[in-house]
């Protein structure tokens, strides 16, 4: 079996738009132990798509979601019930959608046997409403955050972010989207689940009986498994009714990174990362995505098509293994499509500032940042609202990435190396290869509270769970040095 496919790529995510690469690798293993090999697949299984939330405005103009957290079982692979935590059912949660401009509220409810939050990763809103380990939600519990949409066209997610445990929270099934529209991304395909289609990519291990197995904190990286879902669905399949399909694809993952690529090597535009539209459609054969990391592609099909999107090993500690992902199967006579737009919309570069202030993040092992780890009750950075400044990342051993809460940020260079093509759009997160840096030119918000902290981490799951975490606080400017540096730590939290 011709496993493995050599690809000359560049070490840092997305900075190579295009990768020469060789296709005609199978589905293959993780490269570890492995008691319970994957079969082949045919990829032949219907995908399933998330069921969409998209309420009207009630009397009051606002958009009221309800998510419900709960324990249930799903047959994730063929006639073998898997024990699972979803929203609102027993598998991961509904996609989301609202407008730029809309108020939302959402009710969560706990109806989990432990504590838990939903942290709306990529959504720029109050540090009161983030969802992240310092508004937990106890079992029998809700939680009702409101904020008001305020940023452009994005694919976002909520997922949980419980201090210690989001790593097993998330690899039960914990997940779901969060789309955002505005008026710049209509030109783009747009019917939920016929030619606009989530992507949620997902790693699992599974025991011979279908339970959910490995432990997601173990070794350097947690979990790295050797099969593959697609918005839960084990060998799935898709059939095109269109000339062009838009995929919104998510890593959410808790390690492993995806090399994606067709295994015909077809070229595919590249029209949003993490935080939105870029400027114009980057082609690429090749599109790198860590955890928790976003982006949407435009593909053509034609007639008859059956093309497999797959991932490739590059040789990248957290990408080990040729894994076909999904099939997509055109119809004989697809609907036309509009042509792809040559420009996408207002796109806004992010440009610090002469004299913009520097931070700088050494990553070291997996528990800590600038040789920190994460203390619940301790802000590690102030900054004042609205600034643009630079933030260094350093990562001195193996692989990382890096997410911050409530900003955008764009790469400005990865080791020396400027950002080009896709690596250079909006984005909250961004891979970190082993032995490199990254600056990132960092845009804060305007809403101000020096007593609710957003966090700041790597999104390997296993190392933000371990302690490589920090707090920072968005405050008035100029009483930087007169806020205090400490807070009451949550309760339940270990430091």
């Amino acid at each position: 079996m011709n496993r493995r496919a050599f690809l000359t790529l560049a070490a840092l995510s997305g900075l190579a738009g295009t990768a020469g690469l060789l296709s005609g690798c199978s589905s293959g293993s993780s490269g570890g132990p492995d008691r319970h090999p994957a079969p082949p697949l045919d990829l032949s299984v219907p995908l399933r798509i998330p069921p969409l939330l998209h309420p009207a405005p009630d009397a009051d103009g606002v958009r009221r979601y309800e998510l419900t957290m709960l324990a249930g079982s799903s047959e994730l692979l063929p006639g073998k019930p898997t024990a699972t935590w979803g929203f609102n059912g027993p598998y991961l949660g509904p996609t989301l959608r609202a407008s730029r401009g809309d108020r939302v509220a959402v009710t969560v409810r706990n109806t989990l046997p432990e504590a838990s939050t939903v942290h709306w990763h990529g959504m720029r809103l109050p540090a009161a409403m983030d969802g992240g380990p310092h508004q937990m939600v106890a079992p029998g519990e809700t939680w009702s955050p409101t904020w008001t949409v305020d940023q452009p066209a994005a694919t976002t997610w909520y997922h949980p972010h419980p201090h210690g445990a989001t790593a097993r929270h998330v690899y039960r099934g914990l997940a779901g989207l969060f789309l955002l529209d505005d008026d710049h991304d209509a030109a783009l395909p747009s019917a939920y689940g016929v030619d606009d289609v989530p992507l949620i990519l997902q790693d699992k291990e599974f025991t011979a009986d279908g339970a959910l197995d490995g432990d997601p904190l173990k070794g350097t990286f947690g979990i790295l498994g050797d099969r593959i879902l697609v918005n839960g669905t084990y060998n799935p399949r898709f059939d095109v009714t269109t000339e062009r399909v838009r995929l919104r694809v998510l890593n959410g993952s808790n390690a492993r990174l995806y090399r994606l690529s067709f295994a015909d090597r077809r070229r595919f535009h590249v029209v949003a990362t993490d935080g939105g539209l870029l400027a114009a459609p980057v082609e690429t054969d090749s599109l790198p995505l860590s955890p928790g990391e976003r982006a949407e592609i435009v593909v053509a099909f034609a007639p008859g098509d059956d093309a497999v999107l797959r991932t490739l090993d590059d040789g990248t500690d957290i990408a080990r293994g040729d894994f076909d992902l999904i099939r997509f199967a055109a119809a004989a006579r697809p609907a036309p499509s509009p042509a792809l737009p040559a420009v996408l919309g207002a796109f806004e570069p992010i440009t610090p500032p002469r004299g913009a202030k520097v931070r700088r993040f050494t990553l070291n092992g997996h528990d800590a940042i600038n040789g920190e780890p994460v203390d619940m009750s301790r802000i590690d950075e102030v900054v004042p609202a609205g600034a643009v400044e630079i933030w260094e990342v350093r990562n001195n051993v193996y692989s990382h990435n890096f997410h911050i809460h409530e900003v955008a940020f764009q790469l400005l260079d990865g080791s020396g190396r400027p950002a080009a093509g896709y690596a250079g759009g909006r984005k909250d997160t961004v891979f970190v290869p082993g032995k490199s840096t990254v600056r990132l030119a960092v845009r804060f918000g305007t809403t101000t509270d020096p007593s609710a902290p957003y966090m700041y981490h790597c999104h390997l799951l296993r190392h933000e769970d371990s302690g490589m975490m920090g707090q920072f606080v968005l405050v008035e400017p100029g009483t930087e040095d007169t806020v205090p540096r400490t807070l009451p730590a949550p309760a339940g939290h270990r430091h």
